[in-house]
């Protein structure tokens, strides 16, 4: 079952990132909500992951 959920999780990252390809080069309109919704979900994460309960002491790399 973790298998199953894992791969979901992966193929939906590469339909999102081939998404983002698409639409840089003028893809549907579609494709442009996809990738949207990928790159704001990758700065959600990458957010999370930066706030995530290490402390940098003041430092913003």
């Amino acid at each position: 079952m973790t298998v199953l959920i894992l791969s979901a999780v992966l193929l939906l990252a590469i339909v999102g990132c081939v998404c983002v390809v698409w639409a840089e080069r003028g893809g549907p309109r579609w494709a442009r909500v996809v990738a949207r919704l990928t790159v704001g979900a990758g700065e959600l994460l990458s957010k999370a992951g930066r706030s995530g309960g290490s402390r940098n002491n003041g430092s913003d790399d």
